[in-house]
């Protein structure tokens, strides 16, 4: 469940600890970028007969984890493999 994903995020980067990248920066956005790298910036998926292969109970989720959010985002998706 994804809140339990937000949840489990927040207490290895709690939003109220102190990070460098706000004392450089003054975004208040250093958190954002611990949990960004703790989750990863891509997943790899494989796909049989046009459709990803997940499991009975995984989904494909889009984490926004910028405070400062607001912005567009793009979605790259790229197919590799034997037609």
């Amino acid at each position: 469940m994804l809140a339990d994903l937000s949840r489990a995020l927040s207490v290895f980067a709690p939003d109220s600890a102190e990070y460098a990248h706000n004392t450089k920066w003054g975004d208040g956005n250093g958190r954002s970028h611990v949990k960004a790298a703790l989750v990863g910036p891509s997943l790899t998926v494989p796909v049989a007969d046009g459709k990803p292969c997940c499991g009975t109970w995984q989904q494909i989720v889009l984490l926004e984890l910028d405070v400062n959010a607001g912005r567009d985002r793009t979605v790259i998706c790229t197919v590799m493999g034997v037609s």
